[in-house]
């Protein structure tokens, strides 16, 4: 049995209490204490949660006994946070994105590499039975040779429904850099990494109603493109389309991912989930078949790349959701951006390891 990781988690808002509940479920991780800039959230939350400490995120941050940093602060906060928590000698995994910058997501990169320690990041949704049997079909070979993908999302807003939809409007926001990690990801997992991309991208509606509690009527002034329609070239020769957006209605009956192969296509699950479905349709059938999973940890396992850091600190391997993946994901989004902005392709800068496949027969809380 691996020794258990002392936690702590800065940030305790919505997307908290998943973390809190499933880092009490791995039998390596132990969350010691949980810290925000609103100390009495922190309260609330560690008692919900039977965490035994609550404190500032000075006082976290400064606590010898914590091994690993959960960040879930804003995008803002994130390179910020992260820096704080590797300069104190913790590892550290952050919500999506990496950082809100190229910059700042090197210079995390930078900060951990000079102190011997590992970053991770969300989304590690793509380590779940959906997408790693997507994973496997491929390396198996079912749908042949990779030749192209396609991915959707497609929405109205989180100002419909979030309690606090501002941030996804400011720079680090918007439909590319809130749910393209997860695309973005999935589709380096399935098909490796990009070599370059190109787009068009605009703010449809400069300014934007709120119409969820407790801010309802509130006005949000737009300051980052809500409607992203990429290209992306993957040095695998897979060529690869995505749109974001938070400015249509539906979308619903469009696939999440596809990949067509030279011998089938691949149904991908939605990349925000853990599990299925998984349909194939081969070059010989007239009609898709569901695959039954050949993963576990399907159902919502947030956290489940940090359970991954912990077995890779201890074994010293490379950890699946890196943060050198996080930072390739983050470059190709803001390639996206740039090459609309300049009207040309954006050659990365940047690659990366494709994840190493999770094993199969996986015992709950295990992962080597």
């Amino acid at each position: 049995m691996l020794d258990k990781l002392r936690v702590g988690i800065i940030g305790c808002g919505k997307i908290s209490g998943i973390y809190f509940t499933n880092c009490k479920t791995f039998s390596v991780l132990e969350v010691v204490a949980c810290a925000d800039l609103n100390v009495s959230r922190a309260k609330a939350s560690a008692e919900e949660h039977g965490i035994p400490r609550a404190c500032s995120v000075a006082e976290l941050l400064a606590d010898p006994g914590i091994d690993v940093v959960i960040n879930l602060t804003i995008p803002a906060a994130h390179a910020q946070i992260c820096v704080q928590a590797l300069e104190a000698g913790k590892h550290v995994y952050v919500e999506k994105p990496l950082a809100v910058t190229r910059e700042e997501g090197q210079h995390i990169l930078a900060v951990a590499e000079r102190n011997g320690l590992l970053v991770g990041s969300a989304p590690d949704t793509f380590l779940g039975g959906g997408i790693q049997t997507c994973v496997k079909l491929i390396q198996d070979g079912w749908i042949g040779t990779p030749v192209a993908a396609s991915a959707f999302m497609i929405g109205r807003g989180h100002e419909h429904w979030h309690p606090d939809p501002e941030f996804y409007y400011a720079p680090g926001g918007g439909p590319m850099f809130d749910m393209g990690p997860y695309y973005l990801t999935a589709l380096v997992a399935l098909l490796g990494p990009i070599q370059r991309v190109t787009g068009s991208a605009k703010i449809s509606y400069p300014e934007r109603t709120i119409t969820s509690t407790p801010k309802f009527g509130n006005k949000i002034t737009v300051e980052t493109p809500t409607h992203i329609a990429g290209v992306m070239d993957f040095h695998s020769g897979a060529i690869g389309t995505i749109i974001t957006s938070f400015d249509a209605f539906g979308g619903t009956l469009l696939p999440r991912i596809e990949i067509y192969g030279s011998e089938g296509t691949l149904i991908v699950p939605d990349p925000n989930t853990f599990g299925g479905p998984v349909l194939v349709r081969r070059h010989d059938a007239k009609e898709f078949s569901e695959i039954p999973l050949t993963h576990g940890y399907t159902e919502n396992s947030r956290g489940l790349g940090v359970l991954d850091m912990a077995f890779a600190i201890h074994s010293g391997r490379r950890n699946r959701a890196s943060g050198e993946l996080a930072y390739h994901v983050l470059e190709a989004m803001h390639g996206f951006h740039d090459a609309s902005q300049e009207g040309k392709h954006y050659i990365m800068q940047s690659t990366c390891e494709t994840p190493q496949p999770m094993p199969g027969g996986l015992v709950k809380g295990m992962l080597d």
